[in-house]
C-alpha cells in the first residue's frame, strides 16, 4: 500500500553499484531503511543530491508493516534547501547535528513531536542569514526532552549539574562529571533559550567548545552506542 509521509534523511549507505539503502526517520513510521535504485543514473527518477544529511523531504513510500527494506515511489525535497549546502558553517554544523541525531534515534518510532520539532528547528537553520555559533548546542539539548533525559529546572542554589544524574544540585556530586560556574548557568540559559534568542547568548569560544564536549558526554552517559563522534572535531575546526 502506498502511504505519503515527510522524512529526515540520517543516513545514506551505497548498496551495489548504482544504489543507495537510505535511514529516513518518517512522520508516519519512525525510522525506516528504504532501498532506493539507480540514484547515480543520470535520469534517475530520485537522484543522490537529495538524499544527504537531515535534507527535509516529502515521500510517497511502499510500506510492509513485517519490517525489512522498505521502497519509496516518490521523493522530493520540502522546503529545498537555499544555504545549507552552500555555507561551510551551516553544513559543518548540520554533519554534526547529523552524527549525534542517527546515533540517538536509529530505533526511533513515529513521534510527531519529536519529527516536528527536527523539521522545524533544520528549517530554520537554513532560513536564516547566518548560523547563530550556539544552534547546535541549543539543538542538542532541547533535543533531549524527546529523547527521555532533559533535566528538570535549576533551583536557586544549586551551582553544579550532575551529567551522570542529569539534575542540578546545590552539592558537589563524588565525580568528575559535573558542570561547575559559569558553566551550570550558560548551560541552564541555553536549555530555555528559545531560537530567536540564541543570538543573543554571549558565551566565549572557549566555553563554547568546553559546553559542546559536555553535552556529547551527557549524551554517552544517557544513550546507548553515541561512541566517539567523528564529525566532532571537523565542527571544531570550522568553529575556530
Amino acid at each position: 500500500m502506498l502511504h505519503k509521509t515527510r522524512g529526515i534523511v540520517l543516513k545514506t549507505t551505497a548498496y551495489a553499484e548504482s544504489s543507495v539503502v537510505v535511514q529516513i526517520f518518517t512522520e508516519k513510521f519512525g525510522v525506516q531503511a528504504y532501498l532506493v535504485n539507480g540514484v547515480k543514473r543520470a535520469k534517475a527518477k530520485i537522484t543522490l543530491n537529495i538524499l544527504q544529511p537531515l535534507h527535509l523531504l516529502e515521500m510517497v513510500v511502499y510500506h510492509k508493516h513485517t519490517g525489512g527494506l522498505q521502497r519509496i515511489a516518490e521523493a522530493r525535497q520540502i522546503p529545498p534547501f537555499q544555504h545549507i549546502p552552500y555555507d561551510v558553517l551551516k553544513r559543518s554544523i548540520v554533519l554534526f547535528l547529523n552524527e549525534m541525531v542517527y546515533k540517538s534515534m536509529k530505533h526511533q518510532g513515529p513521534d510527531e513531536a519529536l519529527f516536528a520539532f527536527l523539521f522545524n528547528t533544520i528549517s530554520w537553520l537554513d532560513a536564516v542569514e547566518q548560523a547563530p555559533l550556539n544552534f547546535h548546542l541549543v539543538f542538542l539539548l532541547k533535543l533531549t526532552k524527546f529523547l527521555g533525559f532533559y533535566p528538570a529546572a535549576q533551583q536557586s542554589g544549586q551551582v553544579y549539574f550532575d551529567l551522570k544524574e542529569g539534575v542540578f544540585t546545590r552539592h558537589m556530586p563524588n565525580h568528575a562529571l559535573i558542570l561547575q560556574e559559569p558553566y551550570t548557568t550558560q548551560w541552564y540559559v541555553l536549555l530555555e533559550s528559545k531560537l530567536t534568542e540564541i543570538t543573543s547568548i554571549k558565551i566565549s569560544n572557549v566555553d563554547r567548545r568546553i559546553l559542546l564536549h559536555m553535552i556529547v558526554t551527557f549524551y554517552q552517559l544517557h544513550l546507548d552506542g553515541i561512541g566517539d563522534v567523528k564529525s566532532l572535531e571537523v565542527l571544531e575546526e570550522v568553529l575556530k
